[in-house]
C-alpha cells in the first residue's frame, strides 16, 4: 500500500509538472515573410520570456485572418490581428463562418496602411485602370488580400477582371520587378520594406484612395482614411491618402489572466525597444493600447489597464 501511495504521489507530481510546463508554453502566430509582424513577434518573444521566467513562446508565420481563426480553434494561443477582420470574426461575418467567442484583445499597437503600389511608367491613376492587368497580393487568409478583393469590389470588379497572383511579399516584389504585375496590394506599416524594395529598381507611386473610403466603410465600418506623408518613399513629392486600420494582439480568452497581465505590462514598459522594430510604436501609450476597436479585452489585460486608470470592456 505504501508503495502504491508513493507511485500515486509520483504520478500526481508528474501530471502537475506536465500541466505546469504546458501553462508555461505559448504558441504565437505572426505574419507573412517580408512583413513587419515577424520581426516584431521576435522582439516581443524576447521581452516576454525575460519578463516571465519559465515562459516559452513558440513563434510561427501567419496572417491576420488565419491568426484569429487559429486562436479560436486552439491552434495558437496568441497572434497579431487586424482590427477590421477581428471585428468580423467576433461578429461571425464573412470570411468567418461563425462568431468567434474565444478571441480576446490584449492591446492595439499601431496603425496599418493598405498600399496599392504601381510603377509610375504604368500610368495607373485609379483601381479601374487595373482591368486586365497583373495584380499581386498576399495569400488567401491574409487581411491584405481581403482588402485587395474589397478594393476591386467597390470599383465593380473581381479577381476575374485582373490577372491575380496570391503570393508572399518577396514573390510580389519579384513580380513587380520583372513586369508580371503592375500593381502590388499589401497592408502593413510605412515605410514598408517590400515597397522600398520595389522602388529600388523603378519609380513607383501609391494609388490615392480618398474617393473609396465611403464605399469601403459600408463593407466594414472599421476602415479609416490615413495619410502616407510625402517623402515616405523615394520621389514621393506629395501626401497620399490610403485605407487604414489597426494592428493589435489577440489571445485566447482561456489563457491564464496572470500571464496575459504580464504580456500587456511588458508591452507598455518597452515601447522604445518595440519602436526600433516598428517606428509607430515609439509613441504608444497605455491609453492607445486600450483603444476600443470592438473586440473584448482579456481579463488579464483589463487588470493592467485598470492599474493605469483606464476602463475597458472584457469578454
Amino acid at each position: 500500500m505504501k508503495r502504491l501511495n508513493t507511485l500515486a504521489l509520483a504520478g500526481g507530481l508528474a501530471i502537475a509538472f506536465a500541466v505546469s510546463a504546458s501553462a508555461a508554453e505559448m504558441k504565437m502566430m505572426t505574419g507573412p515573410q517580408g512583413g513587419s509582424w515577424i520581426p516584431l513577434g521576435g522582439q516581443l518573444k524576447d521581452l516576454w520570456e525575460k519578463a516571465a521566467p519559465g515562459l516559452t513562446i513558440t513563434q510561427s508565420p501567419g496572417a491576420g485572418i488565419a491568426n484569429v481563426r487559429g486562436v479560436e480553434e486552439g491552434k495558437t494561443d496568441l497572434g497579431f490581428g487586424n482590427s477590421i477582420s477581428t471585428v468580423d470574426a467576433v461578429a461571425g461575418r464573412a470570411p468567418f463562418n461563425k462568431p468567434h467567442a474565444n478571441v480576446c484583445n490584449i492591446a492595439t499597437l499601431y496603425p496599418q496602411y493598405y498600399q496599392l503600389v504601381v510603377p509610375v511608367s504604368a500610368n495607373i491613376k485609379s483601381v479601374k485602370d487595373l482591368k486586365g492587368k497583373g495584380v499581386t497580393t498576399q495569400q488567401k487568409g491574409n487581411t491584405g488580400e481581403l482588402i485587395t478583393a474589397q478594393i476591386l469590389q467597390v470599383n465593380g470588379m473581381t479577381y476575374n477582371d485582373v490577372k491575380a497572383s496570391f503570393v508572399s511579399y518577396t514573390d510580389s516584389v519579384s513580380q513587380m520587378k520583372d513586369g508580371h504585375a503592375v500593381a502590388f496590394g499589401l497592408g502593413t506599416t510605412i515605410p514598408a520594406g517590400a515597397v522600398m524594395d520595389v522602388a529600388s529598381s523603378q519609380d513607383v507611386t501609391l494609388v490615392d484612395m480618398s474617393d473609396l473610403i465611403e464605399p469601403m466603410r459600408k463593407l466594414n465600418p472599421g476602415y479609416t482614411l490615413v495619410t502616407v506623408p510625402k517623402g515616405t518613399y523615394p520621389k514621393q513629392d506629395k501626401d497620399i491618402r490610403v485605407i487604414g486600420y489597426a494592428t493589435h494582439l489577440v489571445v485566447s480568452c482561456k489563457a491564464p489572466a496572470d500571464t496575459v497581465y504580464t504580456l500587456t505590462k511588458t508591452i507598455a514598459n518597452n515601447v522604445l525597444a518595440l519602436g526600433n522594430v516598428v517606428s509607430a510604436m515609439k509613441s504608444l501609450t497605455p491609453k492607445g493600447m486600450a483603444e476600443d476597436i470592438g473586440v473584448p479585452f482579456h481579463t488579464g489585460a483589463a487588470k493592467f489597464y485598470k492599474e493605469a486608470g483606464l476602463s475597458v470592456t472584457t469578454n
